[in-house]
């Protein structure tokens, strides 16, 4: 299907907030339910597997399902130069419409559990280990991300980012944010998922370290690409961003 920029904003601000809403729920709901922070991160993984697998199946069509900065950026960054990938006006809508969603979800996420709507977190995260932490959670999602369109299995996004994020839950320090919307929409919430204000500006650093390093890691492992290469999560509609779906 073809969609407007418009419409592919909205897509994106509904899918982040989804996917915020699926990330900060589930872990009130899992402390609510158990005192093991083993069990209750256990849960909050496998809701935001199952729920980013649905979300990227149902927004890719009309968004490309980004539901990320660090990848709207890339997109925009990998695409610059042939003309036939995102253009900056694209990602500047983009950006703002995912960072909006992202803390419209964590407040959706807190009114459904009977929290204070908004409430800063005091969860602190800063620290060394963490940020290295993010810097490779990010570098894994992008050449994930981008290396599936390099190789034509963009089709399998959903899954294999899902997975990649699941997993990442556990193999990483920081749990695996790999978000700046998301860290930022996380910090309105108090609760098991949320992050301290300060804490976010050096988790989007790391983080968009990492998208560098998943830059040159895509760059060493695939080579350039074809001009003709669409650089998005999952196929989509003949829009802007994808003249002819893979």
């Amino acid at each position: 299907m073809s969609a407007s920029l418009g419409r592919r904003a909205l897509a994106e601000l509904i899918g982040t907030a989804a996917l915020v809403a699926v990330v900060v729920g589930s872990g009130i709901q899992a402390t609510e339910l158990s005192r093991d922070v083993g069990v209750q991160l256990l849960a909050n993984s496998l809701a935001t597997v199952f729920g980013l697998a649905v979300l990227i199946t149902l927004f890719g069509p009309v968004s490309g399902a980004h539901f990320n900065p660090v990848v709207t950026l890339a997109a925009w960054f990998t695409g610059r130069k042939g003309g036939d990938g995102m253009t900056a006006r694209e990602a500047a809508v983009y950006v703002p419409a995912q960072t909006l969603g992202a803390i419209g979800g964590a407040v959706l996420a807190d009114a459904m559990f009977a929290e204070p709507l908004v409430k800063w977190s005091t969860h602190d995260r800063s620290a060394g280990h963490l940020w290295l932490g993010e810097i490779v959670a990010t570098a894994g999602l992008v050449l994930l991300v981008f290396g599936l369109t390099r190789t034509d299995r963009a089709h399998l996004a959903s899954a294999a980012v899902a997975s990649y994020i699941g997993a990442a839950y556990w193999f990483t320090s920081s749990t695996s944010f790999a978000n700046p919307a998301v860290t930022v929409g996380r910090a309105f919430t108090d609760t098991f998922a949320g992050i301290a204000p300060a804490s976010v500006a050096p988790f989007v650093a790391a983080q968009l370290v990492g998208a560098a390093v998943g830059l040159g890691l895509l760059a060493a492992v695939f080579g350039r690409p074809a001009p003709a290469d669409a650089p998005i999560v999952v196929p989509h509609g003949e829009t802007e961003l994808a003249p002819s779906a893979p």
